[in-house]
C-alpha cells in the first residue's frame, strides 16, 4: 500500500503540472480552436472550467471516498483525467475544449483529497506529519515542472500532443493504482463492476468514431461515400453528421450497458441511500457561483464582473438552501460535527488565507520580473518564480518531519509569518531589486514558509475528524485554498490596477518630458514606477493575508494531536 500511495503522489503531482502546462500553452490552444489572442477573454471558460470540476464538486468526491473507499476513487478520479485530456486533445471548437477541461478538473481534484485520506489511513496521528509533508511537496513540485515539461514539449510537438501524454500517464497510473493496491473492503463493486466485452465494444466504436469526428482525415471527407459521414443533418455542428451521432449513441450504449452490471447497479444504490445528493447539489452551486464570479471578473474594472453580481446572488442563495437543509437531512453530505473541534474548521479558514496569499507570489513575481529587468521575455520572468517554487516543496518536507515534534499551529503560524516578512521586503523591491542576491533570500525563504504550513494544516484536521470523513473534510481545506486563490488574485489584483493608475495620474505629461518627440527613456521609467507601485500594493496586501494566515494557525490550530512527543518530551528533545 506504500507503493500505492507513492503512485497516489505522482498523479497528484501530475495533475498539478497539467494547471501550469496550460498556462503555457494557452496561446497555441486558443489558435487551435479558432481564437486570435485578442480573444483572450473568450478563452476564460478554459480556466474556469477546469476550476469548476477541480472545485465545485471536490465535497461530494470527498464523501464517496469516504463511502467507497479511497482507491476506487484514486482510480476513477485518474480515468476521468485521462478522459478529459482525450477530449481536450481532440477538440475541434470551444465548447469541446471546454468541457475537455472540465473533466480533467474534476478527475484531477479527485486525486488530493483521496491521497490524502490514503496517507491518515496508513499512518497514525503522531507520524502523519512526514508522507504528509512529501505529498504536499510532489504536488508543488509539479508547479515547477509544468511550466518545463510544457515548454519541453510545445518545443518539438504541438500543443495537443501534452494532453496525449495525459491521457497516457493518467491510464497507466490508473493501471498501476488498480494492480497493486489491496481490494478496499469499503468497495462494492469488485470484479462485477467491469464493464463486459459488449460495453467495451461500444466504447472502442465511440473513441474510434471521435478521433475520426475530430481529425477529419481528407481521404475521407473528399471521398464520394465516406464523404457523407461528415454532412450534418442540420446546421453545421459535427454532432449532427452521421459520425457525430454514431459517436453519442455508442456513448450511450458503453453507459446503458456497463450500468446494467450488478456491481455497477449496487453502487449506484448505495451512493442514492447513503449520499446526501441534493446537500451535495446545493453546496456544488455555491462553490460555482463563487468560482465563476472571481474567475470571470476583469480585474482592470472590479473585483467580479456584473454578470459576477448574479453568480454570487446565486451562490449565497444555494447557500442558504444548504444551510437549512442541513438541519432537516438525516444524513447530509457534511454530518454533523464533522467541523465540531476547533483546529478542524480552522484548517478551512487558514487554508483560505493561505490560497489569498499564495497566489500574488505565483502571479505577480513574474510580473515583476516582467516589468523590471527581463521586458523582453515571458520565459524568463517566468523561470524567476522557480527560486521560489523550488523552495516550497522543500518547506513542506520540513513542516512534515517538525509536525511530529512541535505543535501544528506553532509551525503553520511561524511558517506563514516568514511568508510575510518575505511580501514585506518584496513590497520594497526597486527596479534592480532582482539583479541582486537578496531578491533570491526572499524569494526562498517565502518558498520555505508556504511550504512550512502545508503539512500541518493537513495534520491537524485529519487529526481532529472521524476517519470516516477524511475525504470529505480534506477536500474543503483544498476547496477553502482554491477559493482564497481565486479571491485573492481579483481583489489585489483591483486594489494594485488603482495604485497603478493612481501613480499613472501623478505622472507630468509626455510632452514635458520628451522634448524630442515620441516617448523618451525618462517618460519610460516613470511608467515603470507606476507598474512597480502596482506590484508593491499586491505584495503589501498578499503580506497582510500571510499575517492573518499567521495569526489564526496559531490561535485555531492549538490542540490539534499531531504529534508523536508530549509537550515536556518535546522541551527535553530540543
Amino acid at each position: 500500500m506504500r507503493a500505492v500511495l507513492w503512485l497516489a503522489a505522482i498523479a497528484v503531482a501530475f495533475a498539478a503540472a497539467d494547471t501550469y502546462v496550460v498556462v503555457l500553452a494557452l496561446p497555441d490552444m486558443m489558435a487551435g480552436v479558432g481564437l486570435s489572442i485578442e480573444e483572450l477573454q473568450r478563452a476564460a471558460p478554459l480556466i474556469s472550467g477546469f476550476l469548476l470540476g477541480y472545485v465545485a464538486v471536490l465535497p461530494l468526491i470527498g464523501r464517496l471516498a469516504d463511502l467507497l473507499g479511497h482507491l476506487p476513487v484514486l482510480v476513477a478520479g485518474l480515468v476521468v483525467f485521462a478522459f478529459g485530456s482525450f477530449l481536450t486533445a481532440l477538440s475541434w471548437d470551444l465548447t469541446a475544449m471546454v468541457v475537455g477541461r472540465f473533466f480533467q478538473g474534476l478527475g484531477g481534484g479527485a486525486l488530493v483529497p483521496a491521497t490524502l485520506a490514503l496517507v491518515a489511513a496508513l499512518y497514525p496521528v503522531e507520524r502523519r506529519g512526514v508522507p504528509l509533508g512529501l505529498v504536499s511537496a510532489v504536488q508543488e513540485l509539479g508547479s515547477v515542472l509544468g511550466p518545463l515539461f510544457g515548454a519541453v514539449v510545445l518545443a518539438v510537438a504541438d500543443w495537443r500532443a501534452i494532453f496525449l501524454l495525459n491521457l497516457v500517464v493518467g491510464v497507466v497510473l490508473a493501471v498501476a493504482i488498480r494492480r497493486l493496491g489491496r481490494p478496499d473492503p469499503a468497495s462494492v463493486a469488485g470484479r462485477s463492476g467491469r464493464p463486459g466485452l459488449s460495453a467495451l465494444l461500444m466504447l472502442l466504436v465511440a473513441g474510434a468514431a471521435f478521433v475520426l469526428l475530430a481529425v477529419e482525415p481528407t481521404a475521407l471527407v473528399q471521398d464520394l461515400t465516406w464523404g457523407a459521414l461528415y454532412v450534418p443533418a442540420a446546421g453545421s455542428s459535427r454532432w449532427l453528421t452521421p459520425l457525430g451521432l454514431i459517436t453519442i449513441l455508442a456513448a450511450l450504449g458503453f453507459v446503458a450497458t456497463w450500468v446494467a452490471k450488478p456491481g455497477v447497479r449496487s453502487v449506484l444504490r448505495r451512493i442514492t441511500a447513503e449520499v446526501d445528493l441534493l446537500g451535495a447539489l446545493l453546496l456544488s452551486i455555491a462553490l460555482a457561483g463563487v468560482i465563476l464570479a472571481f474567475a470571470t471578473a476583469d480585474p482592470e474594472v472590479a473585483v467580479f464582473s456584473d454578470q459576477g453580481v448574479w453568480y454570487l446572488v446565486s451562490a449565497g442563495l444555494a447557500l442558504l438552501g444548504f444551510v437549512f437543509h442541513l438541519r432537516r437531512a438525516q444524513n447530509p453530505i457534511v454530518p454533523r460535527g464533522a467541523f465540531a473541534r476547533m483546529p478542524a474548521w480552522g484548517s478551512v479558514l487558514v487554508s483560505f488565507f493561505v490560497g489569498a496569499a499564495l497566489v500574488a507570489a505565483l502571479i505577480d513575481v513574474p510580473l515583476f520580473a516582467r516589468t523590471t529587468i527581463h521586458g523582453d521575455s515571458q520565459l524568463r520572468a517566468a523561470l524567476v518564480l522557480l527560486e521560489f517554487l523550488v523552495a516550497l516543496p522543500v518547506g513542506a518536507v520540513l513542516g512534515g518531519f517538525l509536525t511530529r515534534r512541535l505543535p501544528a499551529g506553532v509551525i503553520a503560524g511561524g511558517g506563514m509569518l516568514l511568508a510575510a516578512v518575505a511580501f514585506v521586503f518584496m513590497a520594497r523591491w526597486d527596479a534592480d531589486a532582482l539583479r541582486s542576491l537578496s531578491s533570491t533570500v526572499v524569494l526562498v525563504s517565502g518558498g520555505l514558509g508556504f511550504g512550512l504550513a502545508l503539512a500541518p494544516v493537513n495534520a491537524a484536521v485529519l487529526a481532529t475528524t472521524e476517519q470516516s470523513v477524511h475525504g470529505l473534510t480534506t477536500s474543503f481545506t483544498v476547496v477553502a485554498r482554491m477559493v482564497g486563490m481565486l479571491v485573492g488574485i481579483s481583489a489585489l489584483t483591483t486594489i494594485g490596477l488603482r495604485s497603478y493608475y493612481a501613480a499613472q495620474a501623478d505622472l507630468p505629461s509626455l510632452s514635458s518630458v520628451c522634448t524630442g518627440g515620441g516617448m523618451c527613456e525618462e517618460y519610460q521609467d516613470l511608467l515603470i514606477g507606476a507598474a512597480i507601485a502596482q506590484e508593491h500594493t499586491v505584495f503589501a496586501g498578499a503580506a497582510v493575508c500571510a499575517a492573518i494566515a499567521a495569526l489564526l494557525s496559531v490561535v485555531l490550530l492549538r490542540g490539534a494531536p499531531t504529534r508523536a512527543l508530549s509537550p515536556s518530551e518535546t522541551v527535553t528533545a530540543l
